[in-house]
């Protein structure tokens, strides 16, 4: 005997604080998870004596969770609360915070409709503004040759060109299909979109404060994509078990986000 259960119901958030659609408990819980995964390191930032806290590979997940500008206040909240609390990963405060506004913005923005998909232009120029200001200080300051200077900055344009191309909203689309696989997909292959876009804006303000030669140029190059290829891990991992469980318990879903 089959049971008529009705119509499927949408639940939508009414009322309370909220944060551009996101409510503001969303907001907090999201930042204390990145101020808690900041104390943890997981790999060591060459010529600057600090390291990477495993937080970078979850930023791009609050951004998906939260929207573009939820998702940047609480990666800001929590970035500035790790600066303070978990100094031994803070490696350079300013570039941090720009980075994780960056990360929440272009993962927000990973849209395919609506008054926000044009938003990926502007966070584009940006980017592209902040490679050429790091790649050209390198060649043409610092005499860095071309090729180590674009080795070496892989994970930065890599992630520019699929941000820019149309693997932005292929990304969007696989974070909110019901087919648990293609979800792990979209957050890998977004988690390396999104973080070589905050690394790309970041780049220019490490490299203005230390200033190395060309070779820590060198040595970077087969360093930093593997790297990259845990943060995108992590955000795979994390990203899958918390956007699972979020469908699973039926939580109200902030206006802007993409799961």
């Amino acid at each position: 005997m089959s049971v008529d259960r009705g119509q499927e119901r949408k639940v939508e958030f009414l009322g309370g604080a909220s944060v551009d659609g996101a409510p503001v408990a969303y907001v907090i819980v999201l930042a204390s998870v990145v101020l808690a995964l900041s104390f943890i390191p997981f790999s060591v930032v060459v010529a600057a004596g600090g390291t990477f806290p495993m937080a970078q590979g979850i930023l791009p997940l609050v951004g998906w969770i939260l929207g573009p500008i939820a998702g940047a206040i609480a990666n800001v909240v929590g970035t500035i609360l790790a600066i303070f609390l978990a100094p031994h990963t803070a490696s350079i405060p300013v570039m941090n915070i720009v980075g994780a506004i960056i990360a929440g913005l272009a993962a927000g923005s990973m849209v395919t409709d609506g008054p926000r998909k044009r938003w990926w232009i502007p966070i584009s120029v940006i980017l592209v503004i902040s490679w050429l200001l790091f790649v050209g200080r390198g060649v043409l300051v610092n005499g860095v040759g071309l090729w180590p200077a674009f080795a070496q900055s892989f994970i930065d344009w890599s992630g520019i060109l699929l941000f820019i191309l149309p693997t932005r909203v292929l990304v969007g689309k696989w974070l909110t299909s019901k087919n648990m696989g293609l979800v792990a997909l979209g957050l890998f292959l977004g988690t390396w979109i999104v973080a070589g876009a905050y690394h790309a804006v970041q780049s220019p303000i490490a490299y203005w404060v230390l200033n190395f030669p060309e070779e820590v140029w060198y040595i970077l190059i087969p360093i930093l994509p593997v790297e990259h290829l845990f943060r995108c891990l992590i955000g795979m991992v994390i990203g899958t078990g918390v956007i699972a469980g979020l469908r699973a318990i039926g939580l109200v879903k902030p206006k802007h986000a993409i799961y």
